[in-house]
């Protein structure tokens, strides 16, 4: 027999984006405690709201399973002693079976004697197992707990009741003060509490007292409602996810409305309305048929339409008082030229231990110059950089930008353009900010892009150079998705840098020209170029590369981002092709034959100490693909498969260790020359290949 299982824990308001995790986080460990506890069940349907996480165990199982079984235990000779004593290993294996030494018993198999004992055992019922959900509760963790009361114990938010159902039968697990039971509260205006006599009611007795317990639900209504407003009004909206699923876990029963503003304060930058909109006050932001963002907005209650006039007129007012300190700063700052707060950025600070912004700029324009040329960019785009690069955090010492500080970037683009400074110029600034998150939208431009890494390499070098290098648990100043940001802009660019080649160069670049402390000696720029050169696995990871191919291609001596991904979609493409197996075969018999030998002489190669014409061929072959300058990580892993061959028949026409010292050494250097061109693919003993 099977019922379901009804547990709630009901609290006060919780913050909007920890509920949708938290009752995942009570279905994960839900599950995994009954299944420890051998308790059978179909699914776990979930229900949230801002006052509760709920869970609904369907058709478990009433009882664990009965044990009736035979468990064989050490031979007879082990689990006594000469005497007929019981040996410690029959007294663990009786224990371990809950029974004691007078229940053993001993029979034949295959000519030994061995221990063995009949366990029965009956089954824990389901409703005993469940007492322990409190247990549960007790382990969930959260971003910032509270206490209440006089207790130690803490929690998201201070719970108030609990329901704890199996089937109609209550289970009374007991937190604190509470003890669950079979009533549950309704939405806190419009609603009353439920006494529930079954599992099964739970959803529908909530409707009842105006609360949709069903996210999923919730949220369809709160489309719904968005959807018909638009129609009725020939408006579009553009649904930010993010934004839905907050507003859907703020209420408990949504009635979607609709607001609006003056028109006058839409002089003022899209980014800023929006701003005010989305990120203050949760509105969807409203565009006319044609995409212009327009007075309008969308807003979601918690609760019904009663009273409804009153609701938007009090968001309205607040929206408004929102707008007239956005509309004040937007014109005070106009009435400064551009050099006024660049000026200004002389007194402000990047770090305490680096120095200010105007320095930071100033490396950066050095960055960036050394950059440029390297990745060939364009004089007009190098003129408008220097200029960007210039000026291009002036925004922050913006008034704007000191009430919204998510619009650094964003406003110093739309004053640049007020003042007249060119497109490439003015969107650079924005763009120096980008990828704002892991996986973020990238610079469209290319003077964009060619400041937006030299922002970031600068940023990296000089907080390791005052020795602030993130742990593997803490990165205060997000120096890890700065590298990310470097990678991701380079590979979207096509730019080869290969970072432990530049960086010496660099830092040589720096040197008198900045107070900044930079790093010093080859162990800390390579404590750098590792950094950076790691976040290309968490991009390879994105691209859901395999595994080992991961592990081959970050194994190389190979620097360049371009290069790695080159490797990586090479080895990938190829990895099932017939001649693959052989290739890679050949190649790490090569790379063992020299970790052993530990030769590292690539160029003491002698043909006059050639004794087969299979030395020749390999040596011709090896030289064919390092004169082309132009070989690509494709046409190199292509060279190969018609080397194998080769390579094959010098194995087996020659010893590599011979006797002569001479010979063995000359030969040990052309497979250092052939493992020397591999290692652009990686080390490709660490592939997965059948």
């Amino acid at each position: 027999m099977t019922k379901d299982y009804l547990f709630e824990i009901g609290t006060e308001e919780m913050p909007a984006h920890v509920v949708s995790k938290s009752v995942k986080q009570l279905v994960d460990r839900t599950k995994k405690y009954l299944k420890e506890n051998g308790l059978s069940f179909k699914d776990i349907k979930t229900y949230s709201t801002p006052r509760r996480l709920t869970i609904l165990v369907q058709d478990l199982a009433e009882k664990q399973e009965d044990i009736d079984e035979v468990k064989k235990g050490p031979a007879k000779k082990i689990a006594q002693d000469k005497d007929g004593n019981w040996t410690k290993a029959a007294q663990g294996f009786a224990r371990g079976q809950g029974m004691t030494t007078d229940d053993i018993y001993f029979e034949e198999l295959k000519g030994t004697e061995y221990a063995y004992v009949h366990v029965q055992k009956e089954g824990k019922k389901a409703s005993d197992i469940l007492m322990g959900m409190s247990d549960i509760v007790k382990a969930m963790t959260f971003p910032t707990k509270m206490r209440w009361g006089s207790y130690d114990f803490e929690f998201v938010r201070p719970i108030h009741w609990m329901v704890s159902l199996l089937g109609s039968e209550v289970v009374p697990v007991k937190l604190l003060d509470v003890v669950a039971g079979r009533k549950t509260q309704g939405h806190r205006f419009l609603g009353d509490s439920v006494v529930l006599a079954n599992a099964d009611d739970y959803e529908e007795a909530l409707k009842s007292q105006y609360v949709i317990a069903n996210a999923d639900e919730r949220k369809g209504m709160i489309l719904n409602q968005i959807q018909e407003l638009v129609a009725q009004h020939n408006w579009k909206v553009n649904i930010d996810k993010g934004l839905l699923e907050e507003v859907t876990n703020l209420v408990e029963y949504p009635t979607v409305f609709a607001g609006s503003f003056d028109e006058k304060y839409l002089n003022i930058p899209d980014e800023v309305l929006i701003t005010s909109m989305k990120d203050n006050q949760r509105y969807f932001e409203v565009y006319d048929e044609n995409g212009k963002l327009i007075n309008h907005f969308i807003s979601v209650r918690n609760g019904n339409s009663e009273y409804l006039d009153n609701v938007i007129a009090g968001n309205e007012k607040v929206l408004v008082a929102r707008l007239d300190d956005a509309q004040f700063f937007y014109d005070e700052d106009k009435k400064y030229p551009l050099a006024h707060f660049v000026d200004k950025l002389k007194n402000v600070s990047f770090h305490d231990k680096i120095g200010s912004v105007a320095e930071h700029m100033a490396r950066v324009q050095i960055i960036g110059d050394y950059l440029g040329k390297k990745f060939k960019v364009s004089d007009t785009e190098m003129k408008d950089f220097d200029r960007v690069s210039d000026i291009y955090k002036f925004d922050l010492v913006t008034s704007m930008v000191g009430e919204f500080a998510e619009l650094q970037g964003v406003m110093g683009m739309h004053y640049a353009r007020l003042i007249g400074e060119n497109e490439n110029v003015s969107v650079a600034i924005k763009e120096s900010y980008m990828p704002t998150s892991a996986e973020g939208e990238l610079p469209s431009t290319t003077v964009g892009s060619l400041l937006s890494i030299a922002d970031k390499l600068d940023t990296i070098i000089s907080f390791f150079g005052a020795g602030m290098i993130p742990s593997s648990s803490n990165d205060p100043y997000a120096l890890r998705r700065n590298a990310y940001g470097i990678v991701r802009i380079l590979l979207n660019e096509g730019w080869s840098l290969p970072i432990k080649d530049v960086l010496p160069e660099l830092i040589q670049l720096l040197s008198g020209k900045t107070a900044a402390k930079l790093p010093k000696g080859a162990e800390a720029e390579n404590e750098i170029s590792d950094f950076i050169r790691d976040r290309v696995k968490q991009q390879l990871q994105v691209e859901k590369y395999d595994y080992d191919v991961i592990d081959a291609v970050l194994a190389s001596s190979q620097q360049d981002p371009i290069q790695i991904l080159a490797a990586a979609k090479t080895l990938q493409m190829h990895h099932d092709d017939a001649d693959f197996k052989p290739v890679v075969e050949s190649l790490t018999r090569i790379t063992n034959i020299l970790k052993k030998a530990k030769y590292r002489n690539a160029n003491d190669i002698d043909e006059s100490l050639f004794q087969d014409v299979s030395e020749e061929e390999l040596y011709a072959g090896v030289n064919a693909l390092e004169e082309n300058t132009d070989l690509s990580i494709s046409d190199l892993y292509k060279g190969f498969v018609e080397l194998q061959p080769v390579i094959n028949n010098y194995f087996e026409s020659n010893m590599i260790l011979d006797k002569d010292e001479k010979v063995k050494n000359n030969r040990l250097a052309q497979l250092l020359k052939v493992n020397n061109l591999a290692d652009r693919m990686g080390d490709l003993s660490k592939l997965v290949i059948k």
